[in-house]
């Protein structure tokens, strides 16, 4: 893969990346289509990464399809599959990991404790393998997005993030690969994460501002649905991640819930239409 991207970059071309853990999905499909815009040779990585799991969490039922997975690549059109083994990445004696302070412990760090360690060093191995110019991620994980940027950014890597718009079902329900653990009953549950969202949309749009009043609608939409548990609901600045008290321009609402035993994350953009407008943009 090393010599592969180096050649690439030698003759003058520019490398894309889509990262992935395969189960793939439309969203995936979506940012090779996105990344083969803008690259040649589009390389894409399937790997299932052990370090970003909790002990507690679905490593071994992880959805694992290696062989749809490459045809459905294969198919988008991508130049490079790139399937290294967990001894690989991770050899006998391994022991660097890449940590990002603040933003790896709120919200999903919160909950997932280690999570985002697993993540940003995965992540710094398959950019320093694959070399990049551009590594396209999906903006429903966007702390994830935030914290690949920021780390990028700290270690002065040579290649550019491109955060890509969210893929939803018909009802709203954003694609995830954790969709295929939802029964049907659950999966008619899920759309609660969507509905929520846009309640509190509407409220914005209607002129609410704050915080507290728009987490509440949002908990009593998902407390409305009998198979939904709510992990958090909260609106944090779109850079910092940090909680707000008032709505403003670049933030996000987030959601992480559990419909029955699987967690699902969501999340709506909201930013200002312009510098000197109170109007807001949303983007689910």
């Amino acid at each position: 893969m090393k010599e592969h991207a180096r050649q690439a970059r030698a003759e003058g071309r520019i490398v894309g990346l889509v990262p992935t853990m395969g189960a793939l999905h439309g969203g995936h499909l979506s940012l090779v289509k996105r990344a083969k815009q803008d690259c040649s040779p589009v390389i894409a990585s399937l790997f299932v990464n052990p370090k970003q799991f909790g002990p507690n969490e679905d490593f071994a039922k992880y959805p694992r399809s290696f062989e749809t997975d490459a045809e459905k690549l294969a198919e988008a059109g991508v130049d490079g599959f790139f399937a290294p083994e967990p001894a690989e990445v991770y050899p006998p004696g391994f022991n660097t990991y890449v940590h990002v302070e603040g933003l790896s412990e709120r919200l999903e760090g919160r909950s997932r404790p280690g999570h985002f360690r697993g993540v940003t060093t995965v992540l710094l191995k398959l950019l320093e393998i694959v070399q990049p110019h551009f590594a396209y991620f999906g903006r429903k994980d966007a702390q994830q997005a935030r914290l690949i940027q920021q780390m990028v950014r700290d270690l002065n890597l040579d290649t550019e993030i491109v955060v890509c718009p969210i893929v939803r079902e018909p009802d709203g329900l954003a694609l995830s690969s954790r969709n295929a653990y939802l029964d049907a009953n659950e999966r008619r549950a899920a759309t609660v994460l969507y509905r929520a969202l846009d309640a509190a949309r509407r409220e914005m749009a209607a002129g609410v501002r704050d915080e507290l009043q728009l987490q509440t609608l949002m908990r009593k939409v998902l407390e409305s649905e009998p198979l939904a548990s709510v992990d958090y609901a909260e609106i944090v600045d779109a850079h910092t991640f940090e909680p707000l008290t008032h709505v403003r321009r670049s933030c996000y609402a987030l959601l992480a819930v559990f419909v029955g035993k699987t967690r699902l994350i969501d999340n709506l953009l909201i930013e200002s239409a312009g510098t000197d407008s109170e109007e807001l943009l949303f983007h689910f």
